[in-house]
């Protein structure tokens, strides 16, 4: 009975454990088998537009004006009189009174001077009238030629230069009288003012400095290499100036009136000078162009049939990468006509809906397929069908 224990207990125990093995390996589920991943390089990308375009040379200046005087006294005396509008900032017009020296002396001087000049051609006739006597007598008395003394042809001339010297008499103090009126030279606006009401001043004194309203100019310095962008080096080429007036960006037109033709030792930079007709707005509305303003300017050049603006970090060795229409990488050979900035104008290579891939790749091989991002792979006729289904479902 023993034995048969023995035999029946273990047989009993493996016939469990088979069991229990059939049983756990049908609980266990099979390995789910596993999507394929599609490891191609996913790119974002832009579409290239390709325009005619006009270059501009970039620069900036500080408005002066064109012409500007520094007015000072001719003759010596005491002012007088002053102008309301001869202050600093005043605004005044060509031949306008600034100033007035005191004219008793000059108005004496020239009554003088006149009185002396009317003495002279009293003389000068009397001299004439014994010229005359002298003659008919000399006929009377001899028939033999007269000598110019005997005619008094000298004393003739001298009356005749001292006419003329009376003359010039009242012309100096006709002048000297004029002088004691201080004019504007022309339409121009007031810097500074060294006088005032019963101040003494003499020859040579300093009155004022005005400066011209009519013209400003901008000095625009512009580099050697930047001039071939420019028509005819920038001669008569239009100029939008733009600065901040009142808090607010304006913008105001010029245009390129001279080349300096030298080039500034220190800089290294040629100077284009830049005109602007009346920059305070006198005679027309406008936004004033304050002398002293510092301004930003673009000076037109000339004009690229087919140009595209494409930033420097996408063209590497004179390439740039493009999406095929079989969504496959293609390097295209372009043309770098100018370098702006963070940005380089493409005249040549390039076509408008060529689409730029603007993200960047760890090993761009040409001719690898590349992917768009799940948004970016519709068509656009596909996203307008897709549009319109939804405002009719709507």
């Amino acid at each position: 009975m023993a034995r048969k224990k023995q035999i029946i207990v273990p047989i009993v125990i493996l016939a469990a454990g088979v069991l229990a093995f059939v049983g756990f390996s049908a609980m266990k589920k099979p390995p789910e088998e596993k999507a394929e991943v599609d490891n191609t390089p996913i790119v974002a990308v832009e579409q290239i537009t390709v325009e005619s375009m006009q270059l501009t040379v970039k620069s900036h200046g500080i408005v002066m004006p064109k012409y500007e005087t520094r007015l000072v006294s001719q003759i010596s005396g005491e002012i007088v009189e002053l102008s309301e509008a001869f202050v600093r900032g005043g605004f005044v017009k060509k031949g306008q009174l600034l100033a007035r020296i005191d004219p008793s002396d000059y108005e004496a001087a020239l009554l003088d001077a006149q009185a002396n000049h009317a003495s002279s051609l009293a003389s000068l006739e009397t001299e004439r009238a014994k010229s005359k006597v002298a003659e008919t007598e000399w006929k009377r008395i001899t028939h033999s030629a007269p000598t110019e003394l005997s005619l008094r042809k000298p004393q003739l001339a001298q009356e005749l230069a001292h006419v003329k010297s009376a003359k010039a008499t009242i012309l100096r103090a006709q002048r000297n009288l004029e002088r004691t009126e201080i004019r504007a030279p022309y339409d121009a606006m007031i810097e500074s003012r060294h006088v005032g009401l019963g101040s003494f001043v003499t020859v040579g004194s300093d009155i004022g400095k005005v400066l011209g309203t009519a013209i400003a100019e901008v000095r625009l310095p512009v580099a050697d290499n930047q001039l071939k962008f420019l028509i005819d080096q920038g001669q008569q080429a239009q100029v939008q100036l733009s600065g901040t007036f009142s808090g607010t960006q304006r913008f105001w037109s010029a245009h390129v009136a001279r080349n300096e033709g030298v080039v500034d030792n220190k800089s290294r930079m040629g100077y284009l000078v830049a005109e602007i007709k009346d920059p305070y707005g006198l005679n027309e509305s406008k936004t004033e162009l304050r002398f002293g303003s510092y301004v930003n300017a673009a000076i037109f050049g000339i004009e690229v049939a087919q140009a595209s603006v494409i930033p420097n970090y996408l063209i590497s060795d004179g390439r740039i990468a493009l999406l095929n229409d079989e969504s496959k990488l293609h390097f295209a050979e372009v043309e770098i006509i100018r370098q702006d900035g963070a940005n380089s104008i493409i005249s040549n290579g390039l076509s408008t809906g060529d689409r730029m891939i603007t993200s960047a790749l760890d090993y761009p091989i040409n001719g690898m397929a590349l992917a768009l991002p799940k948004d970016e792979e519709q068509t656009p006729e596909q996203s307008v069908v897709d549009t319109q289904i939804a405002s009719i479902q709507e």
